[in-house]
């Protein structure tokens, strides 16, 4: 009992850093108007889907490292989450890399013997409970197909030992891809670490990497193990985007159906309708998240997702990505569309 309440009393005064200063450049037109992390997935921006993740497994610190667009990010923060949870936003200027972004919560963390760093464009689903338990550092790892895209561990099959960690590896010797997910249980050591790093500028890729300094700490003996993840969805690309809207998208239907009525339409589930949209003439689904005030007429639409306050007419739309306030007209196929636009296929 008293090993059960420890892990608790852990989760609430443990702090999470979720690093979000990146510009979101593969998920380009969006996020030249908007951070990467409030692309909304599911009817949900990405980051918000983090942070209720976390709040529900009972953290209550939090620390928003900012960069671009970071005055969106932390308003978006304070205005959904201020009764909930503790923020501390803290600018990375300049931006020079996932290290170097833990390294500018230093203070925030200089009281802190353990640490979690959840980052801010990966929606992940774990047993939070057993990352805490853990006496040891702990990174998140899920097995991939192409694994030359992200960090790699390679661990101990049994022991799950961390051997080795890159950073987008030319030639991959595992495919536990690093879904950025850790627990650092020694801070005093790791910040030590990145300080080495920092002060010898030890760069992968033109940037100070978080790999680097756990490879050093490996290096140094320090025992780090990969856990598996349950799910994780890479949102950093369109398709990736579209994947983690479907998978998300069933689980929320699963738990909990909503019915809409319009106006000869038929809806197809799983789909988001949120809230004062006008419909009419239209099929959706499976797979469509749609935002706020937005009006679709005489649409078609699946597998996609519709910015709120945009208006679509005459359109067919597969696999797409549609900005806020967009208008779009006539026959298409499959967009990737940023926000304020206006499209107009129609025949003068």
């Amino acid at each position: 009992m008293q090993r059960v309440l420890d892990i608790l009393n852990n989760i609430d005064s443990m702090k999470v850093i979720i690093p979000v200063a990146g510009a979101g450049t593969r998920l380009r037109p969006h996020t030249h108007t908007q951070p990467k992390v409030l692309v909304p997935v599911a009817g949900k921006p990405i980051l918000g889907h983090i942070i209720d993740y976390l709040i529900e497994n009972g953290i209550k610190d939090f620390v928003f490292i900012l960069g671009y667009l970071g005055d969106k990010i932390e308003d978006f923060v304070i205005d959904n989450y201020k009764e909930k949870i503790n923020i501390t936003c803290i600018q990375q200027e300049p931006r020079e890399g996932s290290a170097h972004a833990i390294w500018v919560a230093k203070e925030t963390l200089k009281d802190e013997n353990e640490f979690l760093i959840f980052f801010g464009d990966s929606i992940v689903n774990l047993d939070l409970k057993k990352i805490l338990e853990a006496e040891n550092t702990i990174v998140g790892v899920k097995k991939v197909n192409n694994p030359v895209r992200f960090g790699i561990a390679e661990a101990n099959q049994e022991t799950l030992q961390v051997l080795k960690v890159i950073e987008k590896p030319k030639i991959p010797k595992s495919n536990l891809a690093l879904v950025g997910v850790y627990k650092i249980k020694d801070s005093n050591l790791f910040f030590d670490t990145l300080s080495e790093l920092l002060e010898k500028n030890i760069k992968t890729n033109n940037e100070y990497q978080l790999t680097d300094v756990l490879m050093m700490l490996i290096e140094k003996g320090h025992f780090i193990q990969a856990m598996h993840v349950d799910n994780w969805f890479d949102c950093g690309r369109k398709e990736t985007l579209l994947e983690a809207n479907a998978i998300l998208l069933n689980n929320i239907a699963n738990k909990n159906q909503i019915k809409h009525e319009f106006k000869h339409t038929i809806i197809i589930p799983p789909v988001s309708i949120g809230q004062n949209c006008k419909i009419e003439q239209t099929i959706i689904g499976p797979n469509v998240a749609i935002g706020d005030h937005t009006t679709l007429k005489n649409t078609i639409v699946n597998n996609s997702i519709i910015g709120a306050y945009s208006a679509l007419e005459d359109v067919i739309l597969n696999s797409s990505i549609i900005g806020n306030d967009t208008s779009l007209k006539g026959l298409v196929q499959s967009l990737n569309v940023g926000d304020d636009t206006e499209l107009n296929f129609t025949k003068s």
